[in-house]
């Protein structure tokens, strides 16, 4: 007999799901989601756990980097302290030949030879002065202000038509500032 061809189609070959072996397999890309699946989940778990540990390695670092700002001002400040220190001790033995000078000028003479000298003595005060002024070392205006115990010294306090009760009548000794601190006090007679 004669092999006839038929012009209808194969149940098998129109419908893929008829196949037995159709039913059990997947597609590629269903297969390849399926098994993709878990590897993504733990590289976004391994992207979160490193985002986490760059944020904390971040926030370690401005806190180290603002630890070091905060001690290095400290240090500065450390050292400006120690220099007004040092250089308030030194200054304040030098304070006392500066008013031998003081005293010297209220005393001097009008005329005469002792006048030139007492020029020259004047321009050795002025100078020690601006030195002292270099320094950051500035004298207390005392006179007629109200008397602070922690700028002036009173030595004696007595009435006085002049000036109220508590303002500073005369300086003895003048008062001098390092900065904002005091190196010497100024020695006053105060009002009553």
């Amino acid at each position: 007999m004669a092999d006839f061809e038929t012009n209808e189609p194969n149940p098998e070959e129109t419908n893929p799901s008829a196949r037995p072996e159709a039913a059990q397999t997947t597609s590629p890309e269903a297969q390849t989601n399926a098994e993709t699946l878990p590897e993504v989940e733990t590289l976004m778990q391994t992207l979160k756990d490193c985002q986490s540990k760059a944020d904390e390695y971040l926030d370690g670092w401005q806190r180290s980097r603002a630890d070091f700002a905060n001690y290095k001002r400290r240090i500065d400040r450390e050292q400006s302290q120690v220099y007004q220190n040092a250089a308030g001790s030194i200054f304040k033995r030098y304070l006392e030949i500066l008013d031998d000078l003081e005293r010297a000028l209220k005393n001097r003479p009008p005329e005469g030879e002792g006048a030139i000298w007492a020029d020259g003595i004047e321009l050795v005060y002025r100078k020690f002065l601006s030195i002292l002024e270099a320094e950051g070392i500035t004298q207390q205006q005392a006179q007629g202000v109200d008397f602070d115990p922690t700028l002036h010294e009173a030595i004696s306090s007595e009435p006085h038509e002049d000036f109220q009760s508590g303002q500073v009548i005369e300086v003895i000794k003048n008062g001098y500032m390092l900065g904002e601190r005091v190196l010497r006090p100024a020695l006053v007679r105060v009002a009553q």
